[in-house]
């Protein structure tokens, strides 16, 4: 069986915070300003990390006009 190593962004299901700073051009400093509101509804945490859902991190930009 083929290990896979490399997955695009296109088809990962959740994001780290650089990879969706690349994929939105939204630094990763003002990401991390909006993962820490409570009701961020993009953010889903392991542990005590944090990573960026895709979809509704797509959702979310589609919803707003100003970051």
């Amino acid at each position: 069986m083929k290990k896979i190593t490399e997955v695009e962004i296109k088809d990962k299901l959740n994001l780290t915070f650089e990879e969706a700073a690349v994929y939105s051009n939204i630094g990763i400093n003002k990401l991390r300003s909006l993962a820490d509101n409570p009701s961020c509804p993009f953010v889903l945490y392991i542990g005590n990390r944090k990573v960026i859902k895709r979809k509704e991190f797509e959702r979310y930009l589609d919803r707003v006009n100003e970051i």
